[in-house]
């Protein structure tokens, strides 16, 4: 039996899936009414206010937001021209949002209820989440033509210079003999640069498996204790009920063993210096890669914490940008292969720094099968960088 468009039933499985469309959005979505009520709240939006949507709708929209907040004006602006307004980075921070609340707001009239707006927040920490994605992803896209450009265009010039200073060093006396050593030197150290950049034009698919991180993380803990980081307090705090990720393990290997060595060279020798690994379950990140128009949740979170001196700030935003570096005879590639990678598994890194306290954070989608433990996956060669 067909429903009337205009039916009590018509209206109530319309009502149902307004709401259902609105719980979905991954935004938190008010009402407010003419009086200053919030009539509805979706679930973001209940998470976003602590507090639920029946009881944000006994409260004028004021009690929730910080006093002479920007908001209530928009609203009025909305109410009194009847048309949509953008605002961005609005501050919102108060005890009850909490602190560093940035938000982009959207506020815009509802015809059908005069006096009433609706108003959508952006947290600026998951758009610049998504910022920060989209550089990395550009940035590992140019270092990939570059890569391919330079194989191509200057390994084989290279060898035939090195081959000409392996033919004069023959010839000449002990003095000169030198310079031809030299010659050959740098043309070896030019030659492994670009093999590492190469390592950005490979395109191919990777084998990927369920894996538990933290058999991963305790191999490349026992990798660096054994070198690098062996004069280096290095501890775990890590969440045993972790679900397995789908991941390729040699690569995550290269990307957990370039972020320790980071951070022991920022830790350096002093006597102090620690270096710890954490893992997490953290609901509610969900971001759109690459490869998919759905938004994708990343729950799974790892993370490398050092008590170094912290990363400049005005390198902090181009810190997994390529040729990027601080350190002396740094190549700049390690972090930015780092961004590659992990975007390439459908996750996202980003790095909090201040001043003595670094953290690599790295956020990752969970795997829907089994863990495979370590013992049981056949050796493969991995490029450990």
């Amino acid at each position: 039996m067909t429903e009337k468009p205009n039916s009590p039933e018509a209206s109530a499985a319309t009502d149902g899936l307004s709401m259902a469309v609105l719980n979905a959005i991954q935004n938190p979505v008010i009402l407010v009414d003419e009086n200053g009520l919030v009539a509805f709240a979706n679930w973001e939006a209940e998470s976003f206010f602590g507090a639920s949507a029946n009881h944000l709708a006994r409260h004028d929209i004021s009690a929730f937001i910080p006093f002479g907040s920007p908001l209530l004006t928009l609203i009025e602006q909305v109410r009194e021209r009847k048309a949509p307004v953008n605002e961005y980075r609005v501050d919102l921070s108060s005890p009850r949002l909490g602190a560093d609340k940035l938000v982009d707001l959207y506020v815009a009239p509802v015809i059908s209820e005069p006096g009433s707006v609706v108003v959508v927040f952006q947290e600026r920490s998951m758009a610049d989440k998504i910022d920060r994605q989209l550089t990395h992803r550009a940035a590992a896209r140019s270092v990939t033509g570059l890569a391919s450009m330079l194989a191509h265009e200057i390994k084989n010039p290279l060898s035939g210079i090195r081959g000409a200073a392996q033919l004069l060093e023959t010839s000449v006396n002990d003095e000169d003999r030198a310079l031809t050593r030299l010659i050959c030197d740098e043309t070896d150290r030019i030659v492994s640069l670009v093999d590492r950049m190469e390592v950005f034009s490979d395109e191919r698919p990777v084998d990927r498996v369920p894996l538990n991180i933290h058999s991963v993380l305790d191999h490349v803990k026992a990798i660096a204790k054994a070198g690098f980081a062996r004069r280096i307090k290095v501890t775990e705090n890590y969440d045993p009920s972790l679900p397995s990720v789908f991941a390729n393990r040699d690569q995550l290997v290269q990307v957990f063993l370039n972020l320790i060595k980071n951070a022991a060279e920022a830790v350096g020798d002093r006597s102090e210096g620690e270096i710890m690994l954490t893992t997490a379950y953290r609901p509610g990140i969900r971001l759109s890669v690459a490869g998919t128009r759905e938004k994708i949740s990343l729950p799974l979170e790892f993370c490398v914490h050092d008590n170094g001196p912290g990363v400049p700030s005005d390198l902090l935003p181009h810190l997994f940008d390529p040729f990027i570096t601080t350190k002396t005879n740094g190549s700049g590639l390690g972090l930015a292969l780092v961004a590659k990678i992990i975007g390439g598994h459908g996750g996202i890194v980003e790095c909090d720094s201040q001043q003595n306290r670094t953290t690599f954070r790295v956020l990752m989608p969970a795997s829907k099968g089994q863990a495979v433990d370590e013992d049981d996956m056949p050796m493969t060669k991995g490029n450990i960088a």
